[in-house]
């Protein structure tokens, strides 16, 4: 009970930010610009509308998980109010998972209303609904999942502009990781090749929930290949949070 009171309190918080406002008007006029994209260009536009529109939503999704949960841990602090919530019988690791569940719900309301609108713009212009958009979204949420744990590390121990910078640098080196493995076949020594394999296996691989082309293309994904990148992304969120936990645990406030 105590991290659902804390997961609406961040809720609520998090939905009366300008910030996030901001954000969403202008990720929701980025999905209606693909429509006049699709009018200035030839050749398959319905498809150029979704892929479009699926990017705007992933990266809108990636700039609220970060701009705001950078900033999780650093308000209370700033506030002072902290103090008096863990002065309370509240511990540390359910004041966490109460900020990561309650950002979380923002995430999925934000990008409930972003998916709604470019479904909306597909049905009027293409006259059916494309609920094979549906799995490409779904990754985005499990993505977006890791990304805002990535940032709850870093904002439980650090400030919002360097969090800001490393929670933006794994999501970058995120999407690269897949190129890992045949770099580190090159490398000239055996040093530099075990380094190169371990940040492969220790970085998560977003690429793994990217079924945007696929989506668009109507290629065929396979049932396993949705467990199995949900499983990864769960676990890996899971671990974060815990290495997330056990930081802020042993952090000194006074």
């Amino acid at each position: 009970m105590k991290v659902i009171v804390l997961s609406f309190n961040t809720f609520r918080e998090a939905i009366r930010d300008k910030v996030l406002y901001s954000l969403l008007f202008f990720a929701v006029g980025i999905v209606g610009l693909s429509v006049i994209l699709d009018f200035i260009t030839i050749g398959e536009r319905t498809k150029i509308v979704k892929d479009f529109g699926l990017a705007a939503i992933a990266l809108f999704g990636v700039m609220i998980a970060i701009f705001v949960g950078i900033g999780l841990v650093y308000k209370e602090l700033e506030r002072k109010t902290i103090y008096t919530l863990l002065s309370k019988p509240i511990h540390r690791y359910q004041f966490l998972l109460g900020k990561y569940v309650g950002l979380i719900m923002t995430l999925l309301v934000e990008i409930a209303v972003m998916s709604f609108a470019l479904l909306a713009i597909i049905y009027f212009y293409d006259g059916e609904v494309d609920f094979y958009l549906l799995y490409a979204i779904g990754m985005t949420v499990v993505e977006l999942m890791v990304i805002t744990a990535i940032a709850l590390f870093f904002s439980s121990f650090s400030t919002p502009i360097l969090s800001g910078l490393f929670t933006l640098s794994f999501y970058v080196i995120g999407h690269l990781t897949t190129d890992l493995p045949g770099f580190s076949e090159r490398a000239g020594s055996q040093f530099l090749k075990y380094f190169i394999k371990g940040l492969y296996y220790l970085l998560p691989n977003l690429e793994y929930f990217n079924l945007r082309g696929q989506v668009v293309h109507r290629i065929p994904i396979a049932s396993d290949y949705l467990i199995l990148a949900t499983l990864y992304g769960f676990l890996y969120t899971a671990i974060i949070i815990l290495f997330s936990i056990v930081i802020f645990s042993k952090r000194d406030f006074k």
